[in-house]
């Protein structure tokens, strides 16, 4: 797979690649999905932290819960650390069995009702400069063309529903606390993790009737391998370690995601899902699935993604 890795290499070393290949690499992904939608009902499932958005959600909102005197300065001192240290490294199992803890030490006692409205009240200010554009222009050519954004995270429901909500998503998928008495015990009821994600969303196809030979789906972590590996058009964006070298075995699209923008202003103008298809499409689906399968066909061609 070493084709690969220097296909990159050069691109980013500024060396002169086929503009063809290029073109056909990025506009194909993007105007596949045009198509797929009307051979059979399909969706596009995106995790969220450090692929919709560049940072945790979790700890994004570190400041609006210490003003809320929720948790300590200390508490949120450590957080930012914490957020630092995740915003610049792969979300592999380690980080996000940190984050877990983090969540379960860090709720515990809460008033529910008090943190959804914090969550709420501070959405903007706490996410906004947070959203990808590669990621807002994928969410948007799908809804554009009626298929169904799903989000799937582990973090925690509070947080995922709402941005799911702004998104334009039709469902999500997210960790559950254990609620009593209206305050989180600090038991996690349902962990939205790993093989979990694939559960879920086998399940949310089945009762929604999705194709997954036909759907997408989108992460940056290698524990999200169950996940991707249960769509016909896996992609990795801006993937750890792990998930890379699995992505450059499988022939999976590698995305790089880099531009940080306004979530509000970006998708403040996303258009209703229309009514009649174009089937412009239809050559760039040919033109995908040749460049991503075409090593099942021959052996020794260069690796693209």
């Amino acid at each position: 797979m070493r084709h690969g890795r220097d296909y990159h290499e050069r691109a980013r070393a500024g060396a002169r690649i086929p503009i063809s290949l290029m073109e056909i690499v990025k506009w194909a992904y993007l105007s596949v999905i045009v198509t797929l939608h009307y051979v059979s009902k399909s969706a596009a499932f995106f995790d969220l932290d450090k692929t919709i958005i560049s940072r945790s959600s979790l700890l994004a909102f570190t400041k609006p819960f210490n003003e809320a005197g929720l948790i300590s300065r200390k508490r949120m001192m450590r957080n930012f650390v914490n957020q630092f240290f995740f915003a610049n490294s792969g979300a592999n199992h380690a980080q996000m069995e940190k984050m877990r803890q983090t969540l379960t030490s860090m709720v515990t006692g809460w008033d529910v009702a008090q943190t959804k409205n914090v969550i709420n009240e501070s959405l903007h200010s706490a996410i906004d400069p947070m959203i990808y554009d590669e990621a807002a222009e994928l969410i948007e050519k799908h809804i554009r063309d009626g298929r169904d954004v799903i989000i799937v995270s582990t973090s925690g429901r509070e947080i995922v529903e709402p941005i799911g909500k702004m998104l334009g998503a039709k469902d999500v998928i997210a960790t559950d606390m254990e609620i009593v008495d209206g305050l989180y015990t600090g038991k996690v009821s349902y962990y939205a993790y790993a093989e979990k994600k694939a559960e879920a969303v086998r399940a949310i196809a089945e009762k929604n009737g999705y194709d997954l030979q036909k759907s997408f789906a989108y992460s940056d972590s290698s524990t999200d391998i169950p996940l991707l590996s249960i769509v016909g058009f896996p992609c990795v964006v801006n993937p750890d370690r792990g998930l890379r070298a699995h992505a450059e075995a499988n022939n999976w699209p590698i995305l790089h995601f880099t531009r940080p923008v306004p979530l509000k202003q970006r998708f403040a103008a996303i258009p209703p899902r229309p009514a009649i298809a174009t089937a412009l499409g239809l050559g760039a689906l040919s033109a995908i699935i040749y460049l991503v399968k075409r090593k099942k066909k021959s052996a020794g061609g260069p690796d693209v993604t």
